[in-house]
């Protein structure tokens, strides 16, 4: 998670944890039952991630909320 200036939050793992898997962002969009313009805006920050959304995300990529909002390098941890 990196503060880009006022209230706006960029989330980069999103956009690299979906191009590891060679998915577009409609498909991620379709798994969160979201339009393409609505997780792009997630992912360039312009819009903040609903906690559903990133939970649903974290359980198909296999990684902690906590990575995806860059509070931890450790994709697996468990606390």
């Amino acid at each position: 998670m990196k503060k880009l200036w006022g209230d706006v939050v960029q989330f980069p793992r999103l956009k690299d944890l979906r191009e590891d898997r060679d998915l577009n962002q409609t498909q991620i969009a379709e798994l969160l039952f979201t339009s393409q313009t609505v997780y792009s805006r997630y992912e360039r920050g312009v819009r903040t991630i609903p906690v559903e959304h990133l939970l649903i995300l974290a359980d198909f990529y296999g990684v902690t909320t906590d990575y995806i909002l860059g509070r931890t390098n450790n994709k697996n941890e468990k606390n």
